[in-house]
């Protein structure tokens, strides 16, 4: 992995919201179904041991933890320009945010989060992974697109999903949008054919450039919690606005996903 890295940082957030059948905490490693196959990620001295030992799993694996940020010219950046985040940076080395591998998964997940706490939607999104997916040795593999659009809304409120949520779930994986080719746009486009999809606001759209592509510039200025964070160490717990919170993170220049990243950790481990 590229230093500096953390994996007790890196995977904080597996941890974080409870059990998660598609990405599982057992014993000091993470096990996850990458390129159909289940790898155990465990920390090793500079990066990360996996097994089994397979070259084909390093490029998804080094994804999958965030290896693409650029964690250096952000450490700078704080260093010289935020005194706030460079306390983080600090108290905080070597978090990389981690990636949803998989564009159709990060999307769901994103849907099921909606309005509801991150426990409830992780324990929402765990029925449909147990119902759909299929199970590895300790993993499950997300269920595909083509699994769920068999469904039918009914079968996914029976799983806990709103009725609005299971239809914005069974139309996205009806829809003819090649979730794949959106990697290869600029963010306003990507965002445009996102939002045009039934129950896909900014939000979603904004933890897509996020955490399924990694994009530097991504600022989730809707989420609830990036807003408490941003409240917390900069407004003295004063609540603020989406516009407020989108308008203050222009002061991240194009760090603004690693600033958001670590804002979201810092406020669980580091007092403001």
């Amino acid at each position: 992995m590229p230093q500096p890295f953390s994996f007790e940082l890196t995977t904080e957030r597996y941890r974080a919201f409870g059990l998660d059948p598609v990405n599982v905490w057992e014993d000091g490693r993470l096990h996850r179904v990458l390129a159909g196959q289940e790898v155990a990620i465990g920390e090793a001295p500079g990066g990360v041991r996996i097994a089994p030992d397979d070259r084909v799993l390093a490029a998804p694996v080094q994804r999958l933890l965030g290896a693409g940020f650029d964690l250096v010219s952000f450490a700078a950046f704080a260093a010289t320009e935020d005194p706030v985040l460079a306390r983080l940076v600090a108290a905080l080395p070597g978090l990389r945010p981690s990636l949803a591998p998989d564009p159709w998964e990060a999307l769901v997940t994103s849907i099921t989060a909606q309005q509801v706490s991150l426990r409830a939607a992780l324990a929402i999104r765990a029925r449909l992974v147990e119902a759909y997916g299929v199970r590895h040795d300790r993993a499950y593999a997300f269920p595909t697109r083509a699994q769920v659009a068999a469904a039918d809304s009914d079968d996914l409120r029976a799983l806990g999903f709103s009725a609005r949520k299971a239809d914005y779930a069974v139309a996205l994986a009806r829809a003819p949008l090649d979730l794949d080719g959106l990697a290869a746009l600029p963010d306003d486009e990507i965002k445009a054919a996102l939002v045009a999809l039934p129950g896909i606001g900014e939000w979603t759209a904004d933890w897509f450039l996020a955490r399924h592509l990694g994009r530097p510039d991504a600022w989730p200025a809707g989420d609830l919690a990036l807003r408490k964070a941003v409240s917390a160490y900069y407004f003295g717990g004063d609540d603020l606005s989406i516009d407020e919170t989108r308008t203050f993170g222009a002061r991240f220049g194009p760090h603004r996903n690693l600033a958001a990243h670590t804002l979201l950790v810092g406020l669980r481990r580091v007092s403001p």
